[in-house]
């Protein structure tokens, strides 16, 4: 990783979810969440259960909670919240980004 720190939180409503999601899955099992190219505004965010962590990952640990982002993905959520929601609408996670100039309606898609 570059001498330049990047940083992603973890709200206490998603740690305690993913938690609950990782309770149920073999030891050192985080939640992946990365950006890719593609949805509705340009890029998207992928949530995914992964066991394998590589070694410039930057694990965000918190109450029982392990989140994975890796390098590629990590400059385009730098001050970013993940948070998790639960409405009427129903329940996901989702990115408060502040780089973003644009998102969608299904809340995993976002421009810069």
């Amino acid at each position: 990783m570059t001498t330049e720190t990047l940083d992603v939180t973890l709200s206490d409503r998603a740690a305690k979810r993913i938690a609950r999601i990782l309770s149920k899955e073999p030891s050192g099992t985080a939640l992946r969440v990365s950006v890719s190219g593609g949805g509705c505004s340009g890029f998207q965010y992928g949530f995914d259960l992964d066991a394998t962590r590589a070694e410039d990952d930057l694990v965000i640990e918190k109450n029982g909670a392990t989140v994975l982002i890796d390098q590629i993905s990590l400059p385009y959520m730098d001050g970013s919240e993940i948070d998790f929601v639960d409405d009427l609408i129903g329940q996901s996670f989702q990115i408060r980004n502040p780089h973003a100039t644009a998102s969608c309606g299904c809340g995993t898609s976002f421009a810069i």
